[in-house]
């Protein structure tokens, strides 16, 4: 009698191979992303060790500290301006980076995804370590570590416009806000394992806390060039299904002579190739809902990067933990953050409104700000509590954006199956959104030191303006639920 299957092996034998190739994409790119913002978290972490309250401290055997109130610091970080030295710092990777990402969705259009990807990470991990290599090699020139944030900025540009045109060359529209959703925690994953890496090695050794994300990121730069397949077409799976007008197109090539041992050949690849040209800059801006998103992302993000780069910093002045223990609790902001973009994915897909969802949880994100600068640090329970909330509102609009929103304007019918375009659009709504957030730390550095109640008004009023960007999109969804009952929304076809 033959014995039946071991149950695992049919549970494995149950996915197709369009599901393994799917799944490992998944995987592939969450990874890769997890760790260009693993790279990115270090400085936020250092910032307390770079400049603390040396009277707090027990100076070395034999220090004569009589003239000397401040060598316990990192010179050039040892002076009363030491908040504006750390926002040009921070300015200096995200104005780069909100420069070049402008110019990396035309590059990530025309150049193979994974050379573009794999390139990057090893540029990025190279920046990341020479940063870290300034504490062994004694650097105190504001002007070396300037440099070395512009260079990391300008490489750090290649992740996100790659991971999503590659997320959407093999997903559908189905269920994009949930996978995206779930997807889009690598970037607080990755500002979590930042945080803890940087966390061991900040007290003894600060350049750690750099030279290993470094390490990481240089790794994964090496997965991504022996493993990444950028499209279903280059292995032979089937591609998904973004518009009705696409489908039909390549149902035809595969009925007929067009498909030759499950491959398109050469006469089909060209009738398709006709109809992915590269979008130009105008042209993507011209998509309906680009210009909303866009300006919307801008003050979304002016506020989450601000949280990520002046947290621990806000923590350990306010609560007077120290470096490590302010760079762990401000990870539970991040950990909101991964629920709260899962639930801003589940939401909008089951409503079909994109812009409905981000407002909502945008217009509840505001006073919960304004009541976790008030009342989050009375006790080491409502800090999480309040912590915890506030990165879930804040950071799921953010992550709806830049993920499922972008995939859909990307592959928007009015394209007509051109899905190069999704590098262009996601490049453009994200790089909008890059100058909100080379803003928010650098407004944070000036506005600081006349009181920390300051920056959350700043950031309030931000939360707010956002919201009023989305106002025309939500009144053409809400138009649009009114004038039909059925629950299956149109989508961006009415914007």
């Amino acid at each position: 009698m033959k014995s039946p299957l071991a149950p695992g092996v049919r549970f494995l034998t149950s996915f197709s191979r369009d599901s393994w190739y799917r799944g490992s994409i998944l995987l592939l790119t969450f990874l890769f992303y997890t760790s260009y913002h693993l790279s990115r978290k270090p400085i936020s972490i250092v910032k307390s060790q770079l400049h603390r309250n040396c009277s707090e401290l027990i100076p070395p055997a034999g220090l004569n500290i009589s003239d000397n109130e401040t060598w316990c610091d990192w010179v050039p970080f040892d002076q009363s301006n030491y908040k504006t030295l750390f926002g040009i710092l921070d300015n200096c990777f995200l104005v780069a980076y909100a420069i070049g990402m402008f110019f990396s969705g035309i590059f990530g259009e025309r150049l193979p995804l994974r050379y573009y990807l794999s390139f990057g990470m090893l540029m990025s991990g190279l920046f990341t370590c020479l940063f870290g290599l300034g504490y062994y090699w004694e650097i105190h020139s504001l002007l070396f570590y300037a440099f070395i944030q512009v260079m990391n900025g300008l490489m750090q540009t290649t992740g996100w416009p790659a991971v999503v045109a590659c997320v959407g060359n093999w997903f559908g529209k189905g269920k994009r806000g949930f996978i995206m959703g779930v997807w889009n925690s690598h970037t607080s994953v990755g500002n979590i394992l930042g945080s803890l890496i940087a966390g061991v090695y900040v007290s003894s050794a600060w350049g750690m806390s750099f030279i290993v994300p470094g390490l990481i990121i240089a790794a994964t730069g090496v997965i991504c060039f022996f493993f990444l397949v950028e499209k279903p077409e280059d292995v032979n799976c089937s591609p998904p299904q973004h518009h009705s007008e696409t489908e039909p197109l390549l149902q035809n090539l595969r009925s007929n002579e067009g498909m030759i041992n499950g491959s398109v050949t050469t006469e089909s690849a060209e009738v398709i190739e006709e109809h992915a040209e590269a979008i130009s800059f105008v042209g993507a801006l011209c998509i309906p809902g680009v210009v909303e998103f866009s300006l919307c992302l801008l003050f979304a993000k002016l506020v989450s990067y601000t949280f990520l780069y002046w947290l621990p910093l806000y923590i350990s002045n306010v609560v007077h933990f120290d470096a490590k223990d302010a760079g762990d609790l401000s990870t539970l902001f991040d950990v909101g953050g991964i629920v709260g973009g899962i639930l801003a994915g589940l939401v909008s897909d089951y409503t079909g409104g994109r812009a409905t969802t981000c407002c909502v949880m945008l217009l509840f994100a505001a006073p919960m700000l304004f009541l976790y600068n008030y009342i989050g640090h009375r006790s080491l329970g409502t800090t999480i509590g309040m912590l915890l909330l506030c990165g879930g509102l804040v950071n799921g609009p953010y992550a709806l954006i830049t993920t499922a929103v972008s995939a859909d304007l990307g592959t928007h019918e009015s394209l007509r199956g051109n899905s190069r375009a999704l590098s262009t659009v996601t490049a453009i709504i994200d790089g909008t959104g890059s100058i909100g957030a080379a803003l928010g730390p650098l407004f944070a550095g000036l506005i600081s030191p006349s009181g920390w109640n300051n920056v959350f008004y700043m950031l309030i009023s931000a939360d707010i303006l956002a919201c009023l960007f989305l106002s025309r999109l939500v009144f053409k969804e809400v138009q649009g639920w009114c004038r039909s009952c059925v629950p299956q929304s149109r989508g961006f076809r009415e914007f």
